[in-house]
């Protein structure tokens, strides 16, 4: 009986000492966010453009939306029953208790699907003269002109609108594009890594993003090629409560290596805590025996560096 109670005594030390260390780690980490924030000084990319697709599309989120998200791409059947299974997942799970008080969210305050134009361009020119000045201003069709990076992809609200990869990468077998192509020319990829890294039912808004996903990329590097040079996507979000919810794949086969950036900025309103804007990105990784991933990312309103 004493051994137990000591050994009993001892855990609670052990755990009190664990408590207060991560308390203390955090504290840290945060005081270490707050002054890389800082060095970024004002935020730059508040603009907005004229919003007609935006307010042309309704709040609020249930099957009927759900399915037609999915008949407005053309979705293979087995996407739709995808779609509706992480519907009836988000009914069912709770709402997270970690991170962020979201105890006044609602999710009819959003708009899921904001299709800005009808067709995906092939170059920077074809896209409307607004989408057009607003990538200017990030800086993406220059970066891709020096070659700074070796694929683009560009998303605004909820579709992929340019997707362009280097030649010689594209010889090589590499594959990035827009996830919703992905659905159409590589089902069998799809289908076999869909949702494996990160399950419909692994929480609420993994859910949410299961049912409503719409753009993000696709990325699939051969057995022991590399990508050295970065491919970037961009996702921008112009309308007023809307919630853009890109699925990115990325799949790494043995002895790969490949190098992606992630980016995305906002417009802001004068509004109250629910005229923001909802994001919630998937993306899941599924890298083989040897490959390697280096996953950049930087949102407005913070800076972050994952390597993976």
């Amino acid at each position: 009986m004493a051994e137990n109670q000591a050994s009993n005594a001892a855990a609670d030390v052990e755990m009190s000492q664990y408590v207060a260390d991560r308390t203390r780690v955090n504290e840290d980490k945060i005081k270490q966010d707050d002054e890389i924030i800082e060095q970024f000084g004002d935020y730059n990319y508040g603009w907005h453009d004229t919003d007609f697709a935006g307010e042309a599309a309704k709040k609020g989120i249930d099957e009927n939306v759900v399915r037609a998200i999915s008949a407005d791409k053309h979705e293979p059947e087995w996407m739709l029953e995808k779609r509706l299974e992480g519907y009836r997942d988000f009914i069912d799970r709770p709402m997270p208790q970690w991170g962020v008080d979201l105890k006044d969210f609602d999710a009819d305050d959003f708009k899921y699907y904001v299709k800005p134009i009808d067709k995906q361009a092939t170059t920077w020119e074809e896209l409307p003269d607004e989408i057009r000045s607003t990538y200017d201003k990030l800086g993406i069709p220059e970066a891709e002109k020096s070659r700074l990076v070796s694929g683009v992809a560009a998303q605004y609200e909820s579709e992929v609108i340019y997707n362009s990869i280097q030649k010689d990468l594209e010889e090589q077998g590499v594959i990035f594009v827009d996830t919703d192509t992905a659905v159409q020319k590589y089902p069998e990829l799809v289908k076999k890594y869909f949702g494996k890294c990160i399950p419909s039912n692994d929480n609420k808004f993994s859910a949410l993003n299961t049912a409503a996903w719409s753009g993000g990329s696709f990325v699939y590097v051969p057995k022991g090629v590399h990508v050295d040079i970065p491919l970037q996507a961009y996702f921008r979000i112009n309308t007023p409560n809307m919630g853009q919810f890109e699925r990115t794949l990325i799949i790494a086969d043995e002895g790969s290596y490949v190098h992606y950036v992630e980016g995305c900025t906002a417009p802001i309103y004068s509004t109250d805590s629910r005229g923001g804007d909802l994001r919630r990105t998937a993306r899941p990784c599924a890298l083989h025996h040897r490959a390697e991933l280096v996953e950049q990312r930087v949102q407005s309103g913070d800076a972050a560096r994952l390597r993976a």
